[in-house]
């Protein structure tokens, strides 16, 4: 697909939920944090740290996760890499009902100011993209809604080290299923997919404390610099805008890991003494 046209879809499905940039495709080498109370201190890592902010309605998003995973599978330390799944509510202002709520491109006519004709074909030519990596995106069945219920379920599954189950669970209830992701009895069931309990569920969509860690990661992300989603933050040094494709993510996370080694090559140091082996073999 023409480089012109991916940059068309992109423009167009940045309005689809808000003015952000969240189909932006270009890769962003270095990250500056603040020297400020909102730096992370480093310190000694057993496994690469890679952080992914994303929201559930967002087409990118979804692509991006294939396409990171296509990467990570071909990366041979891909078991010393940890991976977090971070929310980034793209337009709080959606109601849970909104108007067009069961016709997307409808929707998307209205707030563009198009056709409606063009905004199918906007569409369908992301449907395309989605397929080549490897998923099915039925926008005849989606339901836009307000995405902060999906969210704070992330949330929660995440203390549960079920983030990651969370994050395909409902991009697929999303995209492929057309289910609504603001009906409690829908989370509820999608919550028992994940791993989580009725009482989980509920705690999620209850205890505004879940509200304010979506906040929170989407504030992390801003001071990190992101302009949209999917943003990939890798040991807070690099960081991917946008669904690269597997080999550009690969190469990026080639050169973070590289770094990372550096950086941790030695845990500790030691400072050598007499000692004793399992073989009982002593050195004086």
């Amino acid at each position: 697909m023409p480089n012109k046209t991916l940059a068309v879809i992109a423009a167009f499905l940045l309005t689809l939920i808000v003015a952000n940039l969240f189909g932006e495709r270009k890769t962003i080498t270095g990250i500056n944090e603040k020297k400020n109370n909102d730096a992370v201190k480093k310190e000694t890592q057993k496994k690469m740290k890679i952080e992914i902010w994303s929201d559930v309605m967002c087409p990118f998003c979804y692509i991006g996760k294939r396409n990171f995973e296509a990467a990570l599978a071909q990366f041979p330390d891909r078991e010393n890499i940890e991976v977090e799944w971070k929310s980034f509510l793209l337009d709080p202002t959606i109601p849970e009902l909104p108007q067009h709520q069961e016709n997307i491109y409808q929707f998307v006519a209205a707030r563009k100011g198009i056709s409606y004709e063009r905004s199918v074909g906007m569409h369908q030519q992301v449907v395309r993209m989605a397929k080549d990596a490897g998923l099915e995106y039925h926008f005849d069945k989606v339901l836009v809604t307000n995405s902060l219920k999906a969210h704070r379920l992330i949330q929660i599954a995440k203390t549960k080290g079920l983030g990651e189950n969370a994050e395909e669970c409902l991009f697929y209830a999303y995209f492929t299923d057309g289910r609504n992701l603001s009906d409690d009895a829908v989370l509820t069931e999608l919550g028992n997919d994940i791993g989580l309990t009725n009482a989980e569920v509920k705690e999620a969509l209850t205890n505004p404390v879940f509200q304010h860690k979506v906040e929170a990661d989407g504030a992390e992300a801003y001071r990190l610099g992101a302009k949209g989603v999917p943003f990939f933050v890798l040991d807070r040094k690099y960081a991917i805008a946008g669904a690269q494709s597997g080999s550009e993510i690969l190469k990026v996370l080639e050169t973070a890991y590289a770094q990372w080694k550096k950086d941790n090559s030695g845990l500790f140091q030691v400072a050598q003494g007499t000692t004793c082996t399992p073989g009982n073999e002593c050195t004086h």
